[in-house]
């Protein structure tokens, strides 16, 4: 199984850069910052308005700019299962 990866932008830097997604919710979204033994695990939730994950890691902010719709839809896409698809 592949690791799914996004990429999040660091608000300070306005820095875009690849994290690894470790769980996937319509409402929060755990992501993994960085490989190995120096690793950082950051929980990006979903802001008032719901257009964008946000969190912090080691002080700095981190954004996700998809709205919840759109990550439901993508979880709809990853949970489908092709069993039960039949052909006609």
């Amino acid at each position: 199984m592949s690791d799914q990866k996004i990429e999040v932008r660091v608000t300070e830097t306005g820095q875009v850069m690849p994290v690894t997604v470790f769980s996937k919710r319509a409402d929060r979204i755990e992501v993994v910052l960085g490989e190995g033994v120096h690793s950082v695990k950051c929980e990006l939730v979903l802001n008032a308005s719901g257009n964008a994950y946000a969190g912090s890691a080691m002080g700095r902010e981190i954004v996700y700019e998809r709205r919840r719709e759109e990550v439901e839809q993508d979880l709809v896409l990853e949970n489908h299962d092709y069993r039960d698809s039949r052909r006609r």
